[in-house]
């Protein structure tokens, strides 16, 4: 079986390198030269933990293959992935979907009888059989299926979220576009992953509903955070006893400074601007947007707060990416928080392990340092943006003697709460009372805990 995938961005790259683990003969098609010189040199353009290693494996046991020309590529392929991006529309809510058109355009011509088109960006309902309708009106005597399989990657842990899924969903129009893809499948259902059959229209759906909901989780449990920072609650201990409910479950329930990356924001704003012109508006999703930019906001102002007269002072931001284990910094709320400060006549220093490249070119006026000790340089405020483990491994006493002032904003709660106070930080985080220099938590009665408090 030959297998052609059309993209080589985060999804089309490890879609491809993971099913030539599986065994395929696979292609990956990119119209950008340079990408595809540096994959057939055995280098990821992306940082995803775990992808280059089996790049290389699988390249080396001639499984994987990188090409610039789609058209043949996939001439003799028998199923034709589209991973190729879907960016938000110039208003900035309904889908793009001119790469993807593009694309079919242009293979369709050559296609062979049998072959399956298998749709694996994200799309709202109905765009898969649209492309079912484009392929007929080129070609009415080919003989062809198409099948919808959204992809449900979470950036970092892609490989594992691939060769380990919760579920796979497979979209069909027919029998044999079924056949296909759950013969593509097959690895995974013998370790019996489950491989959900649905309608073109359900699969499509449940992509944008999924993302939909956990960023609706992650908005809920950002302000019942700032309802325990009124009331002298911690959230952590609220999120561990919500947690603990199997109807609720422990993810996506940490508070920080609002979501970002290239799906949720996209993804909810989609589904949102598709209902309404469906005539069925998504009132929790429309107000789950507007609660997310408005965290970005807050989360800045909470820096400019603690520094009283910000105007001329300094600040280390370290972690600029949108979540750790990634180099992906669109929509971050690192930057929103970057540009308020600016805004405000803040010296930034910066650090990240991995996004700094693209970061930098954003914003010129900030400085970047090699290491989060050089950000950290006379520095009035440190502030925790993203929760690399590098951050979490912090010398925190090494920290404060270089810093002008001890004060550390933690927007991911990464450190326990009184550890920084401990070296004579003021410690402000999230959803937990601000720790002031060597105190230490105390029940009720006023007794010192003895355990490390959250």
């Amino acid at each position: 079986m030959k297998i052609t995938i059309i993209g080589t961005g985060y999804v089309g790259l490890v879609t491809g390198v993971c099913i030539s683990e599986f065994g395929f003969d696979v292609t990956c098609v990119d119209n950008d030269a340079s990408k595809i010189e540096k994959l057939k040199a055995g280098h990821c353009p992306i940082y995803e933990p775990g992808v280059e290693q089996m790049l290389r494996q699988n390249a080396l046991a001639g499984r994987l293959h990188f090409s610039t020309d789609a058209v043949e590529a996939s001439r003799n392929a028998d199923a034709v992935f589209f991973a190729v991006g879907t960016p938000s529309s110039d208003d900035g809510e309904m889908v793009d979907l001119k790469y993807l058109h593009g694309a079919i355009k242009e293979i369709t011509p050559v296609l062979k009888d049998g072959v399956v088109i298998i749709v694996k960006c994200t799309v709202v309902a109905g765009t898969t059989r649209t492309i079912m309708h484009m392929i007929e009106k080129m070609r009415p005597e080919l003989k062809f299926s198409v099948v919808s399989n959204p992809e449900f990657l979470r950036e970092g842990s892609a490989v594992d979220d691939f060769m380990k899924p919760d579920r796979v969903v497979l979209g069909v129009h027919d029998a044999h576009g079924r056949s296909v893809a759950e013969h593509i499948y097959r690895p995974l259902s013998l370790q019996s992953t489950p491989i959900r059959i649905a309608s073109l229209e359900d699969a499509e759906i449940s992509k944008h509903a999924s993302n939909a909901f956990l960023a609706m989780k992650v908005t809920f449990i950002n302000e019942i955070a700032d309802l325990c920072e009124k009331t002298g609650a911690n959230i952590i201990e609220v999120a561990d006893i919500m947690g603990l409910d199997e109807r609720i479950g422990d993810q996506f329930l940490r508070a920080g400074p609002g979501f970002g990356g290239s799906c949720f924001p996209k993804d909810t704003r989609a589904l949102a601007a598709f209902a309404r012109k469906a005539g069925a508006p998504q009132m929790l999703v429309e107000a789950t947007i507007r609660i997310n930019h408005a965290r970005k906001i807050a989360s800045a102002e909470k820096v400019i707060g603690a520094l009283g007269k910000p105007e001329g002072k300094t600040v280390a931001i370290l972690g600029v990416a949108f979540k750790a284990n990634t180099d992906d910094i669109r929509e971050s709320p690192a930057l929103t928080i970057i540009e308020e400060l600016l805004n405000k006549g803040i010296n930034i220093r910066a650090f990240d392990p991995q996004a700094m490249t693209a970061a930098s070119k954003m914003f010129p006026d900030v400085t970047w340092s090699p290491d989060p000790y050089e950000a950290c340089e006379n520095a009035d405020a440190v502030v925790l943006v993203t929760d690399w483990n590098v951050l979490r491994a912090l010398d925190l006493t090494r920290l404060k003697s270089i810093m002008a002032q001890p004060l550390m904003i933690d927007l991911r709660n990464i450190h326990r709460r009184k550890e920084p106070a401990k070296v004579g930080f003021t410690y402000i985080s999230v959803g937990r009372e601000i720790a002031e220099p060597s105190s230490e938590p105390t029940d009720l009665k006023g007794t010192r805990l003895t355990a490390a408090a959250n």
